[in-house]
């Protein structure tokens, strides 16, 4: 059995079991998910100065996913938050979510579109694809007009908005792969395999995709490079996350 530790942020009860039961949907008979916490809030607006403050945060839980014994670690969200840092200082995977996303759906098509949650979103995707080299493969960004925190009440306008978005995409940009990113759009309030069967392409969400290929990497018994991420000897001690 290979074990995937999913860590999550603080979020409203209600939308944080949302997360947990997707999440738990990825696991198998070969692969267990397993959820981690760490006590900080990404229900909330997380600009480049946040997704710094936080990366210290989920640095010590994936230690702690490593100290339970778990073979891979992955993050929630589509910031990929505290990845890189995190290579450095356990020897499991630490796998990106939009990261795998866009490696997973360079599978299944050539060109993809990509949609957040607002126009000012679409900025850190664009920043995001630039930093990994994968511009070549996007056809166009849209996003679905809706914010995070309003999507549980408005899920029938934000699924509307977010296939009319799609639809362009794939109609006039020539998209041949969807690449929801944002987390809380799909897989968290619009089923992907509905998604694709309503679209007619292949769809691809932050939460399966890299928590199937943390398994996949963990089950091939692959690890970072140590030439690219040499290994660091101290983790921090944040406040409220529990003793490594």
């Amino acid at each position: 059995m290979i074990r995937v530790a999913f860590v999550i942020g603080k979020y409203p009860p209600d939308q944080r079991k949302l997360r947990e039961d997707v999440a738990k949907r990825y696991s198998s008979a070969e692969v267990e998910v397993g959820i981690l916490s760490v006590p900080c809030e990404p229900f909330g607006e997380l600009l480049p100065a946040e997704v710094q403050q936080v990366a210290p945060f989920f640095h010590q839980a994936f230690a702690q996913a490593q100290k339970e014994g778990y073979d891979a670690v992955v993050p929630l969200g589509a910031l990929d938050l505290g990845v890189e840092g995190g290579r450095s200082l356990v020897d499991i995977p630490v796998i990106a979510p939009y990261h795998a996303a866009l490696h997973v759906a360079s599978q299944v098509g050539d060109r993809f579109g990509v949609i957040s949650y607002t126009a000012e979103s679409t900025v850190k995707a664009r920043m995001m694809t630039r930093h990994y080299g994968m511009e070549h493969f996007i056809a166009g960004y849209a996003d679905s007009g809706t914010w995070l925190r309003e999507m549980a009440d408005k899920k029938a306008q934000m699924t509307e908005s977010f296939i009319a978005a799609a639809r362009k995409l794939i109609d006039v940009d020539g998209a041949e792969v969807i690449i929801p990113r944002g987390i809380s759009q799909c897989p968290v309030h619009i089923d992907p395999d509905w998604l694709s069967d309503q679209l007619g392409v292949p769809v691809v969400e932050c939460i399966g995709a890299p928590i199937r290929l943390a398994a996949m990497l963990a089950g091939l018994k692959l690890k970072h490079s140590r030439k690219r991420w040499p290994k660091s000897k101290s983790i921090p001690k944040m406040p409220g996350m529990p003793e490594i």
